[in-house]
């Protein structure tokens, strides 16, 4: 276990913000997550890939980053194959190895950024595909009883970009691995608009990979140039009624009904429809290459991208009566 005080965070988080912490914990072993010390809410910060976060304030106490590494096939039923990653495997390094090794079920997800630990917490999705479809258990540090616990898909609670460990408890668990159920048979997912025509009428699982990879490059700013955490916003869902109403005021405006009968809307499309692509709060701006993308164009402070997306939020609610939430973790040890 390394530690390190008094560290600038700035190169831990996609979005590039300067902060600091006043130590930084790094998580390498199961070994090491039996040496820390007890998890304080109100000091302490638990970090993966920094590909979710928003930090409006220095970290007062310990940021606890997860390192624990390894990717392992444990077990093979026919063409179903259960493989268990460590929490701080990058997302993405999962997924190339899993179509290098055969194994199908995350070609949807490709290129999206962070950590396996934490894509269960905002159940991550793309392209037609969310983690609930694979996802078996997840192995954990319970900071409350100060003992292992392995959570079922079930017990984890996923929602859309929601889980137990976001909404429920957001504070009592550290996930160490995740386990995930894949398939030596290749079944794609080819629903999502502009995927199917990119793949053409043969799909491989090579071919869908790099076709969301592509796909996610064109539209979404790179965060090496500028820092960003992919969506800002979660596309809201709302009743039937509401929707067939803002249906008939805006013909245009995307919308999925769902299996309980409530519809999710285009984020981007009402935020693009209220002209603010290109809105600017001191270094951050709302994308002009994806309208729902809020990015850091050099120096912003998490203050900028929180009043950006205020005013983002309220331009929506003013236009369309829909509200829209945020899908990064706002950090703010000031309040």
């Amino acid at each position: 276990m390394k530690v390190t005080h008094d560290l600038s965070l700035g190169k831990l988080n996609t979005l590039g913000l300067e902060t600091t912490a006043s130590s930084l914990v790094e998580i390498e072993s199961e070994e090491d997550v039996l040496m820390l010390p007890g998890f304080n809410p109100d000091r302490d910060f638990v970090l993966g890939g920094g590909s979710n976060v928003v930090f409006l304030s220095d970290v007062p106490g310990s940021v606890y980053l997860v390192r624990l590494a390894g990717i392992d096939i444990t077990a093979e039923e026919g063409d179903r194959v259960t493989v268990d990653a460590g929490a701080g495997v990058g997302w993405h390094e999962l997924v190339t190895w899993a179509l290098e090794s055969k194994l199908h079920g995350l070609e949807n997800l490709a290129l999206i950024p962070g950590t396996v630990g934490g894509a269960p917490i905002q159940n991550i999705g793309a392209y037609g595909v969310e983690l609930a479809s694979v996802l078996d258990s997840v192995t954990a540090w319970d900071w409350l009883t100060t003992s292992w616990i392995t959570l079922s898909r079930e017990d984890c609670r996923l929602g859309y970009r929601d889980s137990l460990f976001r909404s429920a408890t957001p504070h009592r668990y550290l996930i160490t691995s995740v386990r995930l159920t894949l398939s030596r048979r290749f079944n794609p997912e080819l629903a999502y608009a502009g995927l199917r025509e990119a793949v053409g009428d043969h799909p491989t699982p090579r071919a869908v990979y790099e076709a969301v990879i592509h796909l996610r490059r064109s539209k979404l700013p790179d965060p090496l140039i500028n820092g960003n955490v992919g969506s800002f916003f979660k596309n809201p869902v709302v009743d039937a009624e509401q929707a067939e109403a803002l249906r008939e005021q805006h013909a245009a405006l995307p919308a999925w009904v769902l299996e309980d009968g409530r519809s999710k809307l285009s984020a981007a499309w009402m935020i693009e429809a209220c002209g603010l692509k290109g809105l600017k709060e001191g270094g951050a701006r709302v994308s002009e290459q994806h309208a729902l993308v809020l990015v850091n164009e050099g120096g912003a402070s998490g203050h900028d991208i929180s009043t950006l997306s205020v005013k983002v939020r309220k331009a929506v609610y003013e236009t369309f009566g829909v509200q829209l939430e945020p899908e990064p973790l706002l950090v703010d040890f000031q309040e």
